[in-house]
């Protein structure tokens, strides 16, 4: 292993944190127009979305907390082979790596949760027009 193996990771663990924090982002917007509709008018919507937010803020903090450690991995395995302890930096590497691919199914699954807040949307929009016909 070389200097280079490691460092190929960079941009791509770069991209996914931004990926993170976006997603982050705009979680808490949503949390902050379900508070003002919680202040409107308690529906039962709103209370399953909730349940939905804590869940995925969990995963969020999760995906994060890994991405970042993997990254941290990363470099430190670049260290380790620039004063040259390859065996230390292989190991830590693939720490490295396996940390980034717990982060992508922590995403995943935050992904397949987002998608179930959706349809509860969905259901309530349904729900709305059937009364309205």
């Amino acid at each position: 292993m070389d200097l280079t193996t490691p460092a190929l990771l960079f941009p791509a663990i770069s991209l996914l944190l931004l990926a993170y924090t976006n997603r982050f982002m705009v979680l808490a917007q949503l949390i902050r127009q379900l508070h003002s509709q919680y202040q409107e008018n308690l529906k039962d919507v709103v209370i399953r979305q909730i349940a939905n937010l804590r869940v995925r803020i969990t995963l969020i903090r999760r995906m994060q907390a890994f991405g970042v450690t993997s990254f941290i991995l990363c470099a430190l395995s670049m260290l380790l082979v620039f004063i040259n302890l390859i065996i230390a930096a292989q190991i830590v590497f693939g720490a490295s790596l396996l940390l980034l691919v717990l982060s992508l199914v922590f995403s995943l699954i935050e992904i397949a949760i987002s998608t179930k807040a959706i349809e509860i949307e969905l259901e309530d929009i349904e729900q709305n027009l059937k009364r309205h016909q």
